[in-house]
């Protein structure tokens, strides 16, 4: 038996005797909000990004105001997605649609892919879904299932990895359906064959399926190289202003959260114990009795970084002349500035609402 003819016509089969999941930006064949919603998807789970897409979709429905938003309007609409450079390649990206495709999104997998913030991924997915383009997804559905079935080994971050697991995905590749077959393929390794509890006991690829076979489901897909994971230590200081409201400072720097706001930070390389913390007291010229709260740890895990952070609030005046770049914001007015999920959250649990 033609284990690959198999594998297709049995994953047809299960896909159209199932209902769909729903997903809004498929109707319609539109490629600006299926382009959207990718991006929004990358890193992200449905359940959590579909909230996401609505709002997006409410506040831009068109690329062109997409590419007109300001910047901090667009942060706050993305506010606790993470990887935030993604937020700022839709605009830039938006931007280049209206400048070089005259407000049409492009209709080829090459110019889709020059975009700003467009992997193979996601060319592939817009491609297909708009355009019916014969280009096969490969996400991190698609690997588990082929590496399953075909009880491949290779490590799906290796370059032969990603060589084998691109070349089988596009050699199975409804040509007649290619919009379909990666529904198909992602919906089934989203819903059927799952990370750590895939419905092994009524697959309809299980008779080939070479995982099963040999019980190693839960060992596929492999990876090769092991994240490492850097440790960050950032002390904010929640400092109050004089007639109300607190001081804010936009990230600008090249790094994690650019372009949100925080509270004034310093960062070390290793964790304070509070005796060692006049250090940092001597920074903004305060005596110990000036600190008023220190909090516990708040953490937060990054993809490859762990953030550990403590609030300090001094009850001193501020000096002026270290706050030139700060922004003393009323607290009814922070719903307006994007925040990194970490403070929002602190904030939260100090009960000083501000949504």
């Amino acid at each position: 038996m033609d284990i690959d003819l198999y594998f297709s016509e049995k994953l047809r089969e299960w896909f159209e005797q199932r209902e769909g999941r729903y997903l809004p930006w498929k109707e319609g064949q539109d490629p600006y909000k299926i382009w959207l919603a990718e991006i929004i998807m990358q890193q992200t789970r449905l359940e959590q990004g579909l909230p996401y897409y609505e709002r997006f979709i409410a506040a831009y429905p068109t690329v062109k105001e997409l590419a007109e938003s300001e910047e901090q309007k667009l942060m706050k609409l993305w506010q606790g997605l993470g990887y935030y450079a993604r937020a700022r390649n839709l605009q830039a990206s938006a931007i280049r649609v209206i400048e070089d495709y005259g407000g049409t999104f492009p209709d080829n997998y090459d110019d889709i892919l020059s975009l700003k913030g467009v992997g193979e991924y996601t060319a592939a997915a817009i491609a297909s879904f708009a355009y019916d383009l014969p280009y096969a997804v490969v996400d991190g559905n698609v690997y588990r299932v082929l590496s399953r079935y075909f009880g491949q080994e290779l490590p799906i971050d290796s370059s032969a990895g990603k060589k084998w697991f691109k070349a089988k995905a596009q050699a199975l590749l409804w040509e007649d359906d290619p919009a379909n077959y990666n529904q198909a393929m992602m919906d089934f390794g989203a819903l059927h064959c799952r990370p750590k509890n895939p419905s092994c006991g009524d697959c309809p690829l299980a008779e080939n399926c070479g995982a099963k076979a040999k019980n190693r489901q839960l060992e596929l897909p492999k990876k090769g190289k092991k994240i490492q994971i850097r440790k960050r230590y950032f002390y904010y200081f929640v400092w109050r202003g004089a007639n109300g409201g607190y001081y804010l400072r936009k990230r600008q720097e090249k790094d994690i959260w650019q372009g949100l706001y925080e509270f004034p930070m310093i960062e070390l390389d290793k964790s304070l114990k509070t005796s060692e913390l006049k250090s940092l007291w001597a920074h903004w010229e305060l005596e110990e009795q000036d600190w008023a709260l220190l909090s516990g740890q708040e953490q937060q895990q990054l993809s490859h970084q762990k953030i550990i952070a403590r609030f300090l609030w001094p009850k001193a005046p501020l000096n002026q002349a270290l706050a030139e770049d700060w922004e003393l914001v009323e607290v009814q007015d922070w719903a307006d500035y994007p925040l990194p999920r970490l403070i929002a959250q602190y904030w939260e649990q100090k009960q000083l609402a501000f949504f």
